[in-house]
């Protein structure tokens, strides 16, 4: 009697430890202290089903004749590549536009990649910016 029930005992526990090693097909969690996805310094423009980006690191330093550059770390959180388009819009210390936009380039995310992209006004106005990104548009032959 004793055997049955270290049998039980052995069988519940190897079942708990099992339990515990339950995997998900899930994208990486996204660490929320070095993320500025939810500032207005970044913004996922995208009309379609959602994408899953996020951008990890801004830095930012003004350059000897005075106007902006600005570095983004931009993490595909998917495992699928995705094409994006991204762009810079600049602003003044008011946060006023100052006509002053990068082009949206296009962008090639490879499955939970990180790629580093820089931006730079072209003129000194510029002391604020907003990192924009869009899933880029099939073409269509």
């Amino acid at each position: 009697m004793h055997t049955k029930h270290l049998c039980r005992i052995l069988a519940l526990a190897a079942l708990a430890l099992l339990a515990g090693c339950v995997s998900s097909d899930s994208a990486p969690q996204e660490n929320t202290k070095y993320t500025v996805e939810n500032t207005d310094r970044f913004e996922l423009i995208n009309d379609g089903p959602p994408i899953y980006v996020s951008c990890t690191g801004l830095q930012e330093h003004v350059l000897g004749d005075g106007r902006l550059e600005v570095v983004a770390n931009i993490r595909n959180r998917e495992n699928r590549v995705l094409h994006v388009e991204v762009s810079c819009v600049f602003r003044d210390a008011q946060g006023f536009l100052t006509g002053d936009e990068t082009a949206f380039q296009p962008v090639q995310l490879a499955p939970n990649a990180t790629e580093v992209l820089n931006f730079r006004s072209t003129n000194a106005l510029a002391k604020k910016y907003t990192i924009r990104l869009r899933e880029a548009k099939p073409v269509l032959r």
